[in-house]
């Protein structure tokens, strides 16, 4: 592999810039943010809508060329076309740092691949930011963006990241956060974890405790807005059954969330924790003994 150089100032192509924008409050917007902004040839927009909002505000007259994942294929040869034509792009998402959760990151690849300069703004990360108030480790940490959707392909996915030791970050729909949760517990056991809800805005919120306190927290408060959540990592111990603060009944409650019969989560929860069945069920069933 050859070493790459690329200056800005010694380029006969434009710049493509980086640009954070704010996660839910306009005043985490930086002045360098805007001064390109204002200054470049055209915004890469995720969403022209959501950024035309966000331009209005700040008072930047630079036109837009919708940018997303769904066009990304074709729009790239033409941003190209623009930056080798000696103009400058800013690229950014509807929210936060660009070419993490939008096709950001393939047009990166492209301008380096034909010598154009790439500058990086710093500014709102939501991971970073929630992580470094959370209460979990801060470091080491990773972040995964969104999980699969699908149950299987989730949990798939979490058996391979469930030894790792670093704090791990997600984001998550609020429709889909009691299944995710229900997931983890199943996969990681009884972790603590943190949720947080919108983040930078009026009502922003963060729930701290283990899984399933989190579970039973949403199930009696249904959660609205923009989520992230935030796993401890790995203690080195087992994960599910050997854990001694795993608490059966949350793990039937998963269960159950997950679409079994009641009756099929006791009986599967009590024979994997060598439980009586009869007393799991009046335990579940918040019956006296």
């Amino acid at each position: 592999m050859q070493l790459q150089k690329s200056y800005k100032g010694e380029s006969a192509f434009g710049t493509l810039y980086l640009v954070p924008t704010p996660i839910g409050n306009l005043k985490d917007m930086t002045f360098r943010a805007i001064e390109v902004l204002k200054s470049v040839d055209f915004i890469a927009a995720e969403d022209t809508r959501v950024t035309g909002l966000l331009l209005k505000h700040f008072e930047i007259a630079t036109p837009q060329l919708s940018f997303h994942e769904h066009n990304a294929y074709e729009k790239i040869p033409h941003l190209m076309a623009v930056l080798r034509s000696g103009k400058s792009i800013a690229q950014v998402s509807d929210a936060g740092m660009p070419s993490i959760s939008d096709p950001g990151h393939d047009l990166v690849k492209a301008a380096l691949a034909e010598g154009v300069p790439v500058v990086s703004l710093p500014g709102s990360s939501a991971g970073i930011t929630a992580l470094i108030a959370s209460g979990l480790a801060a470091q080491p940490h990773i972040f995964y963006g969104f999980l699969p959707r699908k149950a299987a392909q989730q949990k798939a996915f979490l058996e391979e990241k469930k030894l790792y030791p670093e704090t791990q970050i997600f984001y998550e729909s609020p429709y889909r956060l009691k299944d995710t949760l229900a997931n983890i517990l199943l996969v990681y056991g009884d972790r603590e974890a943190v949720l947080v809800r919108e983040l930078t805005k009026i009502y922003e919120e963060y729930q701290r405790g283990r899984v399933s306190e989190l579970l039973a927290y949403i199930r009696e408060h249904p959660v609205k807005g923009e989520c992230l959540l935030l796993v401890a990592g790995s203690s080195g111990e087992s994960t599910r059954t050997g854990e001694k603060d795993l608490d059966p009944v949350a793990v039937i409650a998963a269960l159950v969330d997950e679409g079994a019969k009641p009756n099929q989560a006791i009986k599967k929860v009590a024979k994997e924790f060598g439980l009586n069945r009869q007393a799991l069920y009046q335990q579940y069933h918040q019956l006296d003994s």
